[in-house]
């Protein structure tokens, strides 16, 4: 059997909300080649060695819906690109992150598959994707692969790439209350919630840390002297300046005494239950090392304990053990210690074993000096030996810290100022009050370490993940500000700048991405397409942003998802005959549906859609969505209008050129649609509908009614708030419009507003923009052909293309020819070609200039020119 490699020839990092699933994927687009003539029942032994390679594969129940259900696929046949997704997530698994959401799906190209897996981190996904078609081949072609070795590999991508445990489960605590976050660094820097609304921790220090809290947990002996004060128990010491100093505190305080750095941290240089002044002078060397100073203290009889204080209150307690062999006659302590403590499978590095390695340090020599040790000697049978006093604080011991000694845990960490705390104490019973025992707390500690309280040695593991959640966002608190999504074919750009210009007016401090550029307030932050994923990742970074606004088309779903997890509302225009058939495989309207429905599908439970009730298609979005719609459109009598408000919902449309805001039966005027200049004294049907689509979202984030009024007719289409947009210039009886149709469904709209400017001479100067499919070309050709006198063709020469532009031109005259006879001229470079189109214009004549792929600027520049006028600054 002659087989082609599987080749994967393309990965989408898709790393919001998509056409598959609410959460990141990486699509991956692969060819199987001659495969597709070999399923996997066709293949001599490979259903065997998948399984016995990943044998965990039985628990994938793939479509059967029951365990095994992958491999009973397996063996009755099935194709390399529905293996090589199952194999992914197993690989991911296998490393450590939980497998998740996975699909294949064919496209219209023979042996080309789609192949969907879940993303827990881009560099880790597309390593365990690229392993997986390797396995694949491996046993498709019955030749060795090392499967451990690659599980390896994701591991190490995992522990460098993926967030550490401690901040994994504050995210997924955030996320179990639909709180979203954004990973802020390389690290553990990450921001939970959007805009204003947002908080920041990084680990178990949060952006309520302060830094002088920090600097006083650092310092030992000032940490100690506030505590004391204030009536805390700790134990009696102070700061020594050399070995004999240390040796005099030590007899001060009474034998026996601890020695420690006094900034150190983690325990390295500790030393306890010194009794001599060899011991004492060995410790303060070793101490100094590991910091900048020695503090020598009363030793404090019994286990240290970890209490974990989270916003005044203790949410988790952990103790410590004593690690100690028993000897044998025939092993060092080294050796007993391998045997007897570390050969413990919950001992090691790994993120699942809370218990580290025991290892000699210099604190387990002078213990075992002590006793007569050291690490080569052999113990006598019988013998037990002590290794470590306190051991690794990871037995779960929450339920029986006694109320008071929460309390001074409580108030040390309010004294010395964290809002997150480790409190380090001492004591023989957990259970009494620390006054009964001599206990004391020894230290207060900032950024705490999580993973003791997670995955406790033993005992119960507590949720303080959701503890440091509940603390920074109080119930009904989701770290949310107002997000606004729009979608459709046409009127994005519109709908999203008039809506961030009546947000602006009711007081919100906005950010909005849209093609015009990347906007905070009113000042234009990044100019270009900004509609794009990094574009709204900036805005929702912004801690002064109060409500976001963000454009959508169906190639930023297609190959970068939403930015956002979920919105409060949600729009979608229209789906005319969509821009971007033909991309991404995705060849019909009703695929088109499936990718903009996304952005109905992440509109909060009170949320609201706000969908155009003329269409259709977006229409059945409303059944989609979680949360309330409001319709919008220029006829009160559309069905899904009519029945709409009939169930008592809420509508907004025009009424003999008034629009109508509805609730059910009850009518509320907000004006006439003549007095809003983007709609050029009502004669611009297409800037109606955005309109009332932007007032419907505005409404239903409850802007007044007054701050519409004002709104609408403020906003300044012709000049500043929407160019490029049907921009209309008049002069010596010649009319210049710049407008940015650039598909059937616009140049339709466009058609029936130019009916209301009577003219002699109709000119249109039109490039055929991106690759489009044949029949869209065709399809706009033939409008141009109706709707104009003469059509100058055009081209964008700095947009780059994947078919030569002689053959979009040939496609647009193809659908001229079709329609009424037109003069048409191929006129070469746009900027060149409008020039000249306003050089000839004659009294009587309308010229429209269209203003796609980025050429509004330059096409407004050329009529203000014309105009003989400055052009006005770009605004919000």
């Amino acid at each position: 059997m002659k087989k082609k490699d599987i080749e994967i020839f393309d990965v989408l990092s898709l790393r919001g909300p998509n056409m598959w699933t609410y959460r990141p994927v990486l699509e991956a687009w692969v060819d199987i080649g001659e495969l597709e003539e070999f399923p996997s029942n066709k293949i001599p032994g490979f259903p065997e060695r998948l399984s016995e390679w990943l044998p965990s594969l039985v628990e994938h129940r793939c479509s059967i819906g029951e365990r095994g259900g992958f491999l009973q696929r397996l063996r009755d046949g099935t194709w390399p690109g529905h293996i090589l997704e199952h194999v992914t997530l197993e690989l991911q698994n296998l490393a450590g992150m939980p497998g998740g959401f996975g699909k294949a799906r064919e496209t219209p190209i023979t042996g080309v598959y789609k192949v969907i897996v879940r993303a827990w981190h881009e560099e880790v996904t597309r390593a365990a994707l690229f392993a997986a078609r390797d396995l694949v081949m491996a046993a498709i072609e019955d030749r060795p692969y090392d499967v451990e070795a690659a599980v390896e590999t994701l591991r190490g991508l995992v522990d460098k790439h993926c967030l550490g445990p401690s901040t994994a489960c504050i995210v997924d605590a955030a996320d179990d209350r639909d709180i979203p976050h954004i990973r802020l660094s390389d690290g553990n820097l990450v921001q939970l919630g959007y805009g204003a609304a947002a908080r920041r921790i990084w680990t178990a220090e949060t952006d309520r840390t302060s830094a002088i809290a920090e600097s006083i947990s650092r310092d030992k002996d000032l940490t100690k002297q506030l505590l004391e004060s204030c009536g805390v128990p700790v134990p009696e010491g102070r700061l020594v300046e050399s070995a004999d100093d240390a040796w005099e505190a030590a007899e001060d305080i009474g034998l026996p005494v601890v020695v420690k750095p006094y900034d150190g941290n983690h325990g390295r240089g500790v030393f306890i239950n010194l009794t001599t002044r060899d011991e004492v002078a060995t410790a303060f060397g070793v101490a100094l090392e590991e910091g900048n100073g020695v503090i020598v203290e009363r030793f404090v009889p019994g286990l240290e304990h970890r209490l974990l204080v989270v916003g005044g209150r203790v949410v988790a307690a952990a103790m410590g053990e004593t690690a100690s062999v028993v000897g044998d006659g025939k092993h060092t302590v080294s050796e007993l210690i391998e045997l007897q403590i570390n050969s413990d499978p919950r001992r090691g590095s790994a993120e699942d074993q809370p218990l580290n390695r025991v290892r000699i340090d210099s604190s387990a020599r002078l213990e075992l000096k002590r006793q007569g040790f050291d690490a080569d000697a052999v113990p006598p049978e019988g013998k037990n030996v002590l290794i470590q006093r306190n051991g690794n604080v990871a037995f779960d011991v929450t339920d029986r810290v006694h109320p008071s000694v929460a309390a001074h845990a409580s108030l040390a960490a309010r004294i010395v100022g964290l809002d997150i705390a480790g409190v380090d104490l001492v004591a023989q019973d957990i259970s009494r009050p620390l006054v009964e025992q001599r206990g004391a707390i020894v230290e207060v500690n900032a950024g705490p370490g999580l993973l003791m309280h997670l995955k406790p040695a033993d005992g119960v593991a507590r949720p303080v993940g959701r503890a440091i959640v509940d603390h920074l966002f109080p119930d009904g608190d989701a770290g949310r500000i107002p997000v606004v999504g729009i979608t459709g074919t046409n009127g994005k750009t519109v709908t999203a700048r008039l809506l961030t210009h009546l947000l602006q007016l009711a007081g919100e401090h906005t950010g909005l991405a849209c093609s015009d550029g990347l906007f905070l307030d009113k000042r234009l932050v990044q100019s270009g397409d900004r509609a794009n994923w990094d574009a709204a990742h900036r805005v929702l970074m912004n801690a002064s942003v109060t409500a976001a606004v963000f454009e959508n088309d169906s190639t930023a779903i297609l190959s970068e998802g939403l930015a956002y997890d979920r919105c409060q509302v949600g729009i979608v225009t229209n789906i005319d005959r969509p821009d971007h058939l033909g991309q991404n495989f995705v060849e019909d309207i009703e695929r088109m549906f499936s990718v903009l429905r996304t952005q109905i599908d992440v509109v909060l439970p009170d949320g609201v859609a706000v969908l155009n009730a003329r269409d259709p298609l977006v229409v059945e979005m409303a059944e989609l969505c979680d949360g309330d719609v409001i319709f919008f459109g220029l006829d009160e009598q559309l069905p899904a209008i009519a029945a709409h408000r009939a169930a008592g919902k809420r509508a907004v449309f025009v009424r003999n050129g008034d629009v109508i805001l509805a609730v059910g039966a009850e009518e509320i005027r907000l004006g006439a649609a003549a007095d809003m200049p983007l709609t050029y004294a009502g004669r611009v049907g297409f800037q109606i509908e955005n309109a009332l689509a932007a007032v419907a979202a505005a409404w239903s984030m409850g802007v007044t009614l007054d701050v519409l009024r004002t709104g609408v007719t403020t906003f300044d289409v012709g000049q500043i708030d929407a160019p490029g947009r049907f921009t209309l210039f008049e002069k010596q009886g010649a009319t210049v419009i710049v407008d940015d149709a650039h598909n059937a469904p616009a140049l339709t709209a466009l058609a029936a507003a130019l009916t209301h400017l009577p003219a002699g001479r109709r000119i249109v100067v039109y490039g055929p923009g991106l690759d489009r499919m044949d029949d869209d070309l065709q399809a706009e050709g033939k409008l141009l052909a109706q709707t104009f006198d003469r059509v100058v063709l055009c081209d964008d020469l700095s947009v780059q293309r994947k078919r030569p532009l002689a053959e979009s031109r040939a496609q647009l005259r193809t659908g001229i020819d079709a329609g009424r006879k037109v003069q048409v001229i191929d006129a070469g470079e746009r900027h060149a070609a409008a020039e000249a189109a306003l050089a000839q214009l004659e009294r009587g004549d309308l010229l429209v200039l269209q203003a796609d792929e980025g050429s509004a600027a330059a096409m407004l520049d050329l009529a203000h020119v014309w105009m003989g006028q400055p052009k006005p600054a770009m605004a919000a």
